[in-house]
């Protein structure tokens, strides 16, 4: 018998509902359809039938039942139960209004009247009615007692038939697009998508109660914020410059790549009140207080820093900061930091926070020191560790787990499976673009999805590298409109739902255990790993291989997981 909804929950108080529920079920024909609970609004009153009885080839009935014993002494109704005594609505008005809002309703979603034959009905399980009872409103056809509910079947036939407001049998075609009406489905999107979006926002929640570290350490002027990836130390570094800002600290949020340094300006530009007085790129910082631009790594790494510290010899007190802040604070040069402190009003004791994750250090350009060598010779920084990943699922942490420590605890919800994707390193950017295609395909939103390589660029990205369209690329980017097409090296710091990983080789292999780091951890719902098994163990080693070994194989152009 079709049932709406197929398996009702009763509540522990609807054991009579429950009751009645069965017996129809057992008594009425297969083709009749039973739905529980309807809620009915006909314009502000807001109406429930109990149980509705769609009866092809007879009619409808709406059935209003009530437990415990019920009487009625002077045209008041009582209901005796475990809570006692006390005085109820007229269950039969009850079962009349709903039944007439019923048909106001369906007539105006169906654009048809309902002319077959409706009754409104009462049935009290555990009441004895006499058979000659009756009262205004309510013949005694109408009521189904506790001697009538256990084979109910003929008795809502003849109530439908002999005191149902209508004209005709309810036809099986009309009934059909009541269902529909009753059923109210809502297909969701694909259901890889609408977990994703569960599982971020629940990531989401776990990252904003990190707060709890700087609410800790708010004593303390200087700390490094040690954690691996989806820890939330990006989250952490935007905080607190905004808490340090709205004390009315000049504060300088800082980053070294250019895709991060736009994502930190979006998220400080809505603030109304208070912002930092610098965020983005250290370059950038450097630029506008006027350092000449040079090229090359050696004046990155050490003409410029030079430069910038002879001129913060001279600088306005009125444009020195009180704070520092450096989100993937291991990719900053040592010389960076003795000329960004030199920009500040107290060098040796000024407030710093650095937030980094030591395994991420991809560049490899100064032999692993980091944030210590900013240390003054009174101040040095307090260690914090963040060691919980909170931005990506379980399944995806787990995967790169063997590069993040110890210490590392995934506390995301499990989510889908990895996929992987075996091919050739050589066809591995083709392979990776069929990836992106069939994710699309799935359900997948375009902007949800990025594509990052480790060694030659996507041919999409290498048209903005080639025609020096940086900022024009990460505009693209961060405004969310379409798939992107990126490497692992410049994706430090961000993230996207679904990241199809193509592992297309390695120009430095010692580099490519940090780039695989950074590139499975990048994904928040869904991650998709593209390319040769034997490559992947060289960079990433056994454990990696190991951890791979747990992901679902797929075949993008068969549309399917194995």
């Amino acid at each position: 018998m079709p049932c709406i909804p197929e398996e009702p929950l009763f509540t522990d108080g609807q054991s009579a509902e429950r009751a009645v529920w069965e017996s129809l079920k057992q008594s009425l024909p297969e083709d009749v359809v039973l739905a529980h609970s309807v809620q009915v609004r006909d314009g502000r009153a807001e109406h429930e039938i109990d149980i509705l009885v769609l009866w092809p080839g007879v009619g409808m009935a709406a059935i209003e039942v009530k437990g415990g014993r019920l009487s009625v002494d002077r045209g008041q109704w009582y209901q005796s139960d475990r809570a006692g005594n006390r005085k109820i609505q007229n269950p039969v008005a009850q079962s009349q209004g709903s039944a007439h809002a019923f048909k106001n309703w369906i007539g105006r979603q169906l654009g048809t009247p309902l002319t077959s034959r409706f009754a409104y009905m009462v049935a009290l399980p555990y009441t004895s009615v006499p058979k000659n009872w009756a009262m205004t409103g309510c013949p005694r056809t109408l009521v189904l007692d506790e001697t009538q509910c256990g084979s109910p079947a003929e008795l809502v036939r003849h109530a439908i038939e002999t005191e149902g407001g209508g004209a005709s049998p309810l036809a099986a075609a009309y009934m059909d697009r009541i269902v529909r009406q009753l059923s109210g489905s809502l297909r969701p999107g694909p259901s890889g998508e609408a977990n994703a979006k569960e599982d971020e926002d629940s990531q989401d929640h776990l990252t904003e109660r990190q707060a709890v570290l700087l609410q800790a350490t708010r004593s303390l002027t200087r700390v490094r914020f040690t954690g691996g990836a989806g820890s939330g130390k990006t989250w952490l570094a935007v905080e607190k410059a905004r808490l340090l800002s709205k004390q009315g600290k000049r504060v300088g949020l800082f980053c070294y790549n250019k895709g991060l340094g736009q994502y930190l300006q979006d998220r400080v530009s809505p603030w109304r009140q208070a912002k930092p007085v610098f965020t983005g790129e250290f370059h950038e910082y450097v630029r506008k207080l006027g350092v000449p631009d040079g090229a090359g790594q050696d004046y990155f790494d050490v003409e410029m820093p030079r430069l910038l510290k002879e001129l913060a010899a001279d600088l306005d007190p009125d444009k020195r900061l009180d704070a520092v802040i450096v989100d993937e604070a291991q990719d900053f040069a040592p010389l960076w930091w003795e000329a960004l402190l030199a920009c500040t009003t107290d060098p040796h004791n000024g407030e710093v926070y650095a937030f980094m994750d030591d395994r991420q250090d991809v560049y490899k350009r100064w032999g692993g020191a980091t944030a210590d060598y900013a240390n003054g010779p009174t101040a040095s920084f307090a260690p914090i560790h963040v060691d919980e990943n909170l931005r990506n699922t379980r399944k995806i942490a787990e995967t790169f787990k063997p590069f993040a420590g110890a210490h590392f605890t995934p506390r995301g919800n499990t989510g889908v499976p990895v996929r992987r994707v075996q091919c050739t390193s050589d066809s591995a950017l083709d392979v990776a673009g069929d990836c992106v295609d069939a994710l699309i395909a799935e359900g997948w939103a375009n902007n949800q999805i990025a594509l990052l390589t480790t060694k030659e660029r996507h041919p999409v990205h290498l048209d903005y590298f080639e025609r020096g369209a940086t900022d024009e690329y990460w505009r693209e980017f961060h405004s969310g409109e379409s798939e992107f097409y990126g490497h692992v090296l410049g994706f430090k710091g961000l993230e996207r739902s679904v990241i199809v990983l193509c592992v297309n080789g390695f120009k430095d292999l010692d580099r490519a255990a940090e780039q695989l780091y950074v590139g499975l951890s990048r994904a928040r719902s869904l991650l998709v790993v593209v390319g040769d098994s034997e490559v992947l163990e060289e960079g990433g080693g056994r454990e990696l291989k190991h951890s791979l070994a747990r992901a679902q194989a797929w075949h993008p152009n068969s549309m399917r997981t194995l």
